[in-house]
């Protein structure tokens, strides 16, 4: 099992020591020949940046396959989800315990949300560059 989780993409542009690459997420059967015709299957287009890359090796247009480690999705999967799934679970049964209110508590629990989401957009920079990707040489 690699511990690389990787995409094909288009680069989209280049700025400073920045890669904007454009890659096509696809479900599994979106490649299916009948897929124009089914509702099951779905693409988005999702934009990466890379830092700290060689950007004169790379031009608008050229296909590349960035990759992330498992470590650095694991840690993006905590950071995004995990984390504020236990707080919103703490939050909501410390309130409900406290007040026995469910409205409460559920307002509570989502308003506990908003800080940990300004905390995150704050160190966002710091995330950065501890949760990137990285273009294959």
């Amino acid at each position: 099992m690699s511990n690389k989780i990787s995409h094909l993409g288009v680069v989209d542009s280049i700025e400073g020591d920045r890669v904007k690459v454009r890659i096509i997420q696809t479900s599994a059967c979106a490649a299916c020949k009948v897929a124009t015709h089914c509702t099951a299957s779905e693409s988005k287009v999702k934009m990466v940046d890379v830092f700290g890359c060689d950007t004169a090796k790379y031009k608008a247009g050229q296909e590349v396959t960035v990759w992330a480690s498992r470590e650095v999705a694991n840690r993006a999967l905590l950071l995004g989800f995990g984390i504020p799934l236990l707080l919103l679970i703490g939050v909501l049964l410390m309130v409900l315990r406290w007040t026995g209110d469910e409205g409460m508590a559920a307002l509570a629990s989502l308003g506990a949300l908003l800080p940990y989401y300004i905390v995150l957009w704050l160190l966002r920079d710091s995330i950065g560059q501890r949760v990137s990707f990285q273009i294959d040489k």
